[in-house]
């Protein structure tokens, strides 16, 4: 018995209107009956399906899509394929027990040398940065416990102190709490982080950038200033102090938070004097390989604008941010982040266009970014609620599994 061979299905590769064609065909329809079936006219099926008029409207994809007795993946053709978006309550869950499990699992194979953690804790930290999230929420429940035991542990003979590496755990865990609309636990997490590096203010340092991120996303902006201010005091860079590259980023990224967090207070004078510190410190002290520099307080910059009330100087400082040469050179999580607070500070200003062209730049970026994150899901509701939307933020929608309560009535034209 001969095995079928992997052909490329060409079908996925056609046009929506010429899939509905051969779907169609298929079926046995004719035009006007297909147009009976959606309520609308048979030169609206024609326009469509010769790629004169645009399918734009999630409720009129969802509708011929039943109509032809297909999902609307299958209709909008390649690449639909849905990305691993579900289980990420059940990883939130597995990462509490984790967080609340103090016992030390017997017979469980440890990490073989704080070194060994420190490789894992490193792989994890690179997958973050490229947004791989889904193999993040994998490992994150076991880092938790092995750095907790290793801590416990710990002896003098270890390649590296066990203390920071929980410390980067409890980070990690933080900002990834926060993108999953876990603020609560986030919270807690990066606490529990600030706690076990007292006495250390470079470690206290790493903890309060997510736990200000956690404050604000939980409306508590006063709180986040204090918090990023106070954790930034014992590091800020005097001009007689020669620092290293990774402390001068540190200081630089609690700046940006701390400015983000007074314009989200409504302290205007307080922000941009915080992000004014931190662009001098991107000026002149960037490098390439940590991560803060100018473009990174031209993002800030933007958020700054926009918490503050300044949709119009926000997007100028978006344009600036991603015409810069090292836009490319950010991780793809910051880039697709950034994209989708972008696509919040569009529907602030009222440009629902703008916003879905943007969560679908983002979802190029890095989709898993964009699909897992609760945030965007309800952005692209407001902008599907909006009217007709362009063809390719329907199919992100189709993608993320939203339908219909928010849908525009079907156009009968």
């Amino acid at each position: 018995m001969s095995t079928p061979t992997n052909r490329p299905d060409h079908h996925r590769d056609l046009p929506v209107g010429r899939r509905i064609a051969q779907l169609r065909t298929r079926r046995g329809m004719n035009q006007q009956v297909l147009a009976d079936r959606i309520g609308k006219s048979k030169s609206w099926v024609d326009k469509v399906e010769r790629g004169v008029r645009r399918l734009d409207r999630l409720s009129t994809i969802e509708a011929v899509a039943a109509a032809l007795g297909v999902s609307t993946a299958v209709l909008l053709g390649r690449n639909t394929r849905r990305p691993p978006t579900t289980g990420t309550s059940a990883a939130v869950e597995r990462i509490r027990e984790a967080l609340a499990d103090y016992d030390t699992p017997t017979g469980r194979d440890w990490p073989s040398s704080t070194a060994e953690l420190d490789r894992q804790i490193n792989y994890a930290h690179t997958a973050y940065r490229h947004a791989h999230h889904v193999q993040v929420l994998r490992v994150l429940p076991g880092l938790l416990v092995a750095a907790r035991h290793a801590r416990r542990t710990h002896t003098t003979t270890d390649t590296w102190p066990a203390t920071p590496l929980l410390v980067r755990v409890y980070r990690l865990t933080a900002h990834v709490l926060v993108k999953l609309g876990e603020p609560h636990l986030a919270w807690l997490t990066a606490d529990r982080a600030i706690t076990i590096a007292a006495g250390d203010p470079h470690l206290i340092a790493h903890a309060a950038v997510p736990l200000a991120q956690a404050l604000r996303a939980l409306d508590r902006s006063r709180l986040a200033l204090a918090a990023a201010t106070a954790a930034v005091r014992p590091i800020d860079l005097a001009p007689y102090r020669r620092s290293l590259p990774d402390q001068i980023a540190l200081a630089g990224m609690l700046l940006t938070e701390a400015a983000i967090a007074a314009a989200t207070h409504g302290d205007a004078i307080a922000a941009h004097d915080l992000i004014d510190r931190a662009e001098h410190l991107a000026v002149t002290q960037h490098h390439h390989d940590d991560g803060f520099g100018p473009v990174v307080i031209e993002l800030a910059r933007t958020l700054v604008a926009a918490r503050l009330g300044d949709q119009h100087n926000a997007i100028a400082h978006h344009q600036r941010a991603t015409r810069h040469p090292d836009w490319q050179r950010l991780p793809a999580e910051h880039r697709a982040a950034h994209l989708i607070d972008m696509a919040r500070i569009h529907l602030d200003a009222g440009d629902h266009y703008a916003a879905g062209r943007t969560l679908v730049t983002a979802d190029h970026v890095a989709p898993t970014e964009v699909r897992l994150r609760p945030v965007t899901h309800t952005i692209l509701a407001t902008v599907l609620r909006s009217g007709s939307t362009p063809a390719d933020v329907t199919r992100l929608a189709a993608f993320i599994g939203l339908t219909t309560p928010w849908s525009a009535p079907l156009d009968k034209r």
